[in-house]
């Protein structure tokens, strides 16, 4: 964009960057400027007149017209006037003036006229930090089918976009935008964002570059790995034979196998040496456990807050929590990331640089398990390469059911059942103490009656410190476990079969679905039960017939009509205006297209 200091102030002004973006500032309306010859009361017009009287009060103008386009005197009126409107209003001047028109018995009057410069074309209003006369200008002279088609926009798009911003006579008689027009809009808009994604994305040396396979170690393992683990290590060793740094991220829905997709990336990378981090010292450890199993041949080693300090350029796979941000780390080849949206994206970029050397970087896998809508999934890869799994190495049994206080003596009986066959349940609550505005027991209030009524009961919450702790007894003896959404990822609890939701129509189907997807882990028969005051809920209903994670998140989309993109790749959380991501996949399938991503 070559700007003078002025046009630079302006789209600085509106917080724009590029021609695209100012095209997607959109009129709110149109005012008519043309001249007509009828008179069109209760509605806005133009006059042709000349101004016969002025009379000021002290908080209004009176103005007598006489419309020449009608052969009619026309009475103006405006309230609370600014100063700069007392000087547009002269006796003996004829000018052109725009405002509501009202006739009543023969009175004809306008209020708020406004003298117009810009008679004769239909105009279009912005909401702008402009004054609507700039405002107008700058559109008119930055909007032109050269500077959209300089950055990248087909001559069609370009076309149908100008047309609202100049419009004609069809739009207005339409009152509302032609298809093409919002078809245009959604284009630009996911071009223009997906642009500055990929403008955002660098390239980097990788520390080391190899081929390697993961076949023979797949062999060995007690179970085949599923078609979409399969997929996703072979981008990852595809990655890695590169000498660009990879970076990647694998989305999988709860349960879908993630952990052995890090262990074949571990493998792959031997004998340079990984590194892991986790959000939680169960997560750490569960990984470990699992890396000395399936991974016997390297040396692995956990770093938690209460590891001793000790030199690690003996080991091969390094795994821990963010105390791994905190201690003196060897140089490593691999870099991954466990449930990469609990951590900031600072800790990453930390962990990133600590184990880098100069201008080299290592390669970066993150692992996400909070399913995304696909054509978020075909945004995202403008930034970072996206492997999805969608599919599970078993299919769970998990029924879902919505409840209400009536069926509460049913659930206490199941609960009992359950609990006699040596299986575990887990409640749910919203709140951790009372709330005036939550029709809802809290933790505090209801726990009393469960720690009354059954034995081994087990509480914990998100400002409980000890919560880990609690989580680790409650796996090995534990019957009930009382909790907020805290347990919504990590913990793998293999005896648990029954998750109980309070309040489940306040939660967004996503975080439901995590939630039903800490029970079954194991292939036993689960229960899913979603407690809620009200008569119906359309969201819990589609929520029950519903199990794929990346289905959930389409739900949850619709529901909501928002896209907060992937946490931490990109951290605006943004909203899109003319992009319904659940029904525009096409239109990102083009625009990737066009962008060669």
């Amino acid at each position: 964009m070559n700007l003078t200091k002025e046009q630079d102030a302006k789209f600085q002004k509106l917080g724009l960057s590029s021609y695209s973006q100012l095209a997607l500032c959109i009129p709110h309306a149109y005012e008519d400027y043309r001249l007509h010859d009828k008179l069109q009361t209760h509605k806005a017009q133009l006059i042709d007149a000349t101004v016969e009287s002025v009379y000021r009060s002290a908080n209004s103008i009176q103005i007598t017209f006489f419309a020449h386009n009608f052969g009619h005197s026309v009475t103006g009126v405006l309230f609370r006037p600014k100063p700069y409107m007392m000087h547009q209003f002269v006796v003996g001047e004829r000018d052109y003036y725009y405002g509501v028109l009202e006739c009543k018995v023969g009175q004809c009057s306008m209020s708020m006229p406004k003298k117009v410069t810009n008679a004769g074309v239909i105009t279009p209003k912005y909401k702008s930090p402009l004054r609507s006369d700039v405002m107008l200008r700058f559109m008119a002279e930055q909007l032109t089918h050269e500077n959209l088609q300089s950055e990248g926009l087909s001559e069609e798009v370009v076309n149908a976009v100008l047309q609202v911003h100049f419009p004609d006579e069809q739009i207005l008689q339409n009152k509302a935008l032609p298809q093409e027009a919002i078809e245009a809009l959604k284009y630009i808009e996911l071009f223009s964002y997906m642009k500055q994604l990929s403008a955002k994305r660098r390239y980097f040396q990788a520390l080391q570059s190899k081929k390697s396979d993961y076949k023979k170690w797949a062999k060995k393992l007690p179970f085949a790995l599923t078609h979409e683990q399969i997929k996703a290590i072979e981008e990852i060793k595809e990655d890695f034979s590169k000498d660009v740094a990879a970076k990647r991220i694998v989305v999988g829905d709860v349960g879908s196998g993630k952990t052995m997709v890090i262990l074949a990336a571990a493998f792959m990378m031997a004998p340079h040496r990984c590194v892991l981090m986790a959000p939680t010292t169960i997560l750490a450890n569960q990984l470990f456990e699992e890396a000395q199993k399936f991974l016997p041949n390297l040396r692995s080693i956990l770093v938690t807050n209460k590891t001793k300090k000790i030199d690690m350029s003996g080991f091969d796979f390094i795994i821990g929590t963010h105390a791994l941000l905190y201690r003196e780390l060897p140089e490593v080849a691999l870099v991954m990331v466990d449930e990469q949206h609990r951590f900031g994206t600072q800790q990453r970029n930390m962990l990133e640089k600590l184990v880098s050397e100069g201008a080299k970087k290592p390669h970066f896998l993150q692992f996400s398990a909070t399913p995304i809508p696909r054509t978020q999934a075909m945004i995202e890869t403008a930034h970072v390469d996206v492997s999805l799994i969608t599919s599970t190495p078993f299919v769970k049994d998990i029924s879902s059911k919505v409840i209400h206080k009536s069926d509460f003596a049913e659930l206490l009986q199941h609960i009992k059942e359950e609990i006699a066959k040596n299986n575990q349940v887990l409640l749910v609550y919203p709140l951790v103490e009372q709330s005036e505005v939550l029709e809802y027991q809290s933790i505090e209030e209801a726990r009393g009656y469960w720690e009354k009524n059954f034995d081994d009961v087990y509480v914990t919450h998100g400002k409980d410190k000890e919560k880990e702790q609690v989580l680790m007894d409650f796996r090995e003896s534990g019957k009930i476990l009382i909790a907020t959404t805290v347990v919504e990822v990590g913990i793998s609890l293999p005896r648990l079969t029954t998750v109980v939701i309070v309040g489940a129509e306040r939660l967004g189907l996503s975080t439901l679905h995590q939630l039903r997807g800490r029970v079954s882990r194991t292939g036993l028969k689960g229960y899913c039960y979603l407690y809620t005051n009200k008569n119906t809920s359309e969201r819990l209903d589609e929520f029950m017939n519903t199990t794929s994670g990346f289905d959930i998140a389409n739900l949850d989309l619709k529901f909501r009509k928002s896209g907060d993109l992937l946490k931490g790749t990109n951290q605006s959380g943004t909203q899109f205006r003319f992009v319904d991501l659940v029904e525009d996949e096409e239109v990102v399938k083009r625009v990737k297209k066009d962008l060669l991503l």
